[in-house]
């Protein structure tokens, strides 16, 4: 019996179109990328670093916790204490202190400018870990700030 070459090429073209389509759905269908991971660094005795801790893996963060203090680790990342807070965090080769929305922490990684990382010094009211019915719903005004090499900062994100 002859071959019908017209057929055998329909067909490969559907087979074709259909892994293509299939491709095409896999994010849709469950294949996403890996969560940023981040180390934080803290006091074991914190309720707020754990709250902020909750945050990030709400938020789509591997969160790995070192319960040691975060003094040494904010030096160690070239952060001024002048930008101090409870908690000390490292993502994508960034540092991450204190009480930063994921938001922006997301944003950080997605644009990738030179600077050391991120910083909301002190503990404001309403930032992440510092938010909800324990503080009254109260939400003060603060900044995110992107810190430079230098040390140097400029706001980021103002929050609210």
């Amino acid at each position: 019996m002859p071959v019908n070459r017209r057929s055998i090429g329909r067909v490969a073209r559907r087979t074709l179109l259909r892994a293509g389509a299939a491709l095409t759905l896999m994010p849709a269908l469950g294949a996403r990328a890996a969560a940023p991971r981040i180390e934080v660094w803290k006091s074991p005795a914190c309720g707020c670093c754990g709250d902020w801790l909750d945050h990030l893996r709400a938020n789509g963060f591997d969160v790995t916790v070192n319960d040691t203090g975060n003094n040494a680790a904010r030096r160690r990342f070239g952060l001024p204490d002048k930008l101090a807070s409870c908690h000390t965090g490292l993502v994508g080769g960034y540092a991450v202190e204190g009480h930063v929305p994921a938001r922006e922490i997301h944003r950080l990684l997605r644009e990738k400018p030179r600077a050391l990382g991120l910083a909301v010094p002190g503990m404001p009211i309403g930032s992440p870990g510092m938010d909800g019915p324990a503080y009254g719903n109260q939400r003060d005004r603060y900044d995110v700030l992107l810190v430079a090499v230098d040390g140097t900062t400029k706001p980021y994100q103002r929050y609210p």
